[in-house]
């Protein structure tokens, strides 16, 4: 290997150009001076004849020759790398002045060919993050057009019966209440809006760790299903489930991927048909385990399901009844793929199916000791 390196390396291939071109010249030299004995010997040319003058023209053009082959000869094996060079001078500047993600063509192993693959990816690099910096302003222009015009609804609303009642402008006690009523349920509304915000900026941001443990996933999933079975039962909801009773350890953010399956039982509970069963299963293969949640629904109004995961994005009839933010699914994509998974939807024939992928094990992160029993987890 370091033997390569240094056939490869341009120090060596110069001492060799130069070496090379110090034998032509010497060759010239050794032929032009056998040529001026010769002339000597035929006598063509006499010591008596020529003067000082005429030796020293000579001297100096058998010197000039030699330098001239040398610097020839130099130039003739450097040729190519004197072009590359010049490629790759007018490439830094076309990259400087913004063609980001040019490449030059690598030619050779030596230290010329190892700055040309470093100037690609040095220029792919830059181009990846000026086109990632373009997506973040153009997501951060969509987020504040949408949270303006999300949080200007239930915000004008509050505006609207707070001057009614700052006004007196109310006939009795009922209508006293049912104002503070409306004026309080918006108020919760935007008191959510707000902490999804708060909890997707967060989970967007590049320095998000994982608090990693092992835990009995099949168990966690019994768990979260019998505390939200009131709540599925009071919109005449019924779970039909098929979990493992077998212990299956996952290693998870406990925390994080409750809020993913919270945000789906509440989706579940807010759009299914009424009343209908919602199916939830629980499987795994070599590496993966696979949760698929399925409720009855009305026809979509859009085609692709996986704008149910863009931000903002609610239904038509849910944001006319105000239900969501659509944030939820969003932050459930996110949390899932910080996990290495996926998720995904489809809609078949009045049944909409999610369906949620985590790898059992996570290889590049290491997880906190491990904890099989079930973690008790924090509200947030």
């Amino acid at each position: 290997m370091k033997g390569n390196r240094l056939k490869s390396s341009l120090f060596v291939k110069l001492l060799a150009a130069v070496a090379i071109s110090f034998l032509v010249s010497f060759l010239v030299m050794i032929i032009l001076s056998q040529s001026i004995l010769y002339l000597y010997s035929i006598e063509y040319l006499s010591a008596e004849e020529i003067g000082v003058t005429s030796y020293n023209v000579i001297v100096y053009s058998v010197f000039a020759f030699v330098i001239l082959s040398f610097i020839g000869t130099f130039l003739a094996i450097i040729r190519k790398k004197i072009l590359y060079i010049k490629r790759i001078t007018e490439s830094i500047n076309e990259i400087a002045n913004g063609n980001l993600g040019l490449t030059i063509e690598r030619k050779g192993n030596d230290e010329i060919g190892r700055l040309a693959e470093n100037i690609n990816t040095m220029s792919i690099e830059l181009a990846s993050k000026f086109e990632y910096e373009r997506q973040l302003e153009t997501a951060k222009n969509d987020l504040i057009t949408n949270i303006s015009h999300d949080l200007r609804t239930p915000l004008t609303s509050i505006i609207g019966y707070l001057d009614l009642l700052r006004t007196n402008k109310y006939s009795n006690g009922n209508q006293l209440k049912e104002y503070l009523e409306t004026s309080y349920a918006n108020s919760k509304r935007l008191e959510s809006l707000i902490n999804e915000l708060f909890e997707y900026s967060r989970l967007s941001s590049p320095d998000i760790t994982l608090e990693l443990s092992e835990v009995d996933f099949s168990g966690l999933l019994e768990q979260l299903l019998g505390e939200y079975v009131p709540m599925f039962e009071k919109e005449n909801l019924k779970i039909v489930k098929s979990i493992p009773d077998q212990e299956i350890t996952v290693t998870l953010d406990v925390n994080k991927i409750v809020r993913v399956y919270e945000n789906l039982f509440i989706n579940s509970i807010k759009y299914s048909t009424k009343p209908s069963d919602i199916h939830i299963s629980l499987k795994t293969n070599d590496s993966m385990t696979i949760v698929e949640l399925s409720n009855r629904v009305e026809a979509p109004s859009i085609v692709d399901t996986e704008k149910l995961f863009e931000r903002f994005f609610v239904g038509d009839q849910a944001r006319q009844n105000n239900q969501g933010t659509g944030l939820g699914l969003a932050i459930a994509k996110r949390i899932v793929e910080l996990h290495n998974g996926s998720i995904r939807a489809a809609y078949k024939e009045g049944w909409i199916t999610f369906t949620v992928e985590h790898p059992i094990t996570m290889d590049q992160i290491q997880p906190s000791p491990p904890n099989r029993k079930l973690t008790q987890r924090s509200d947030h």
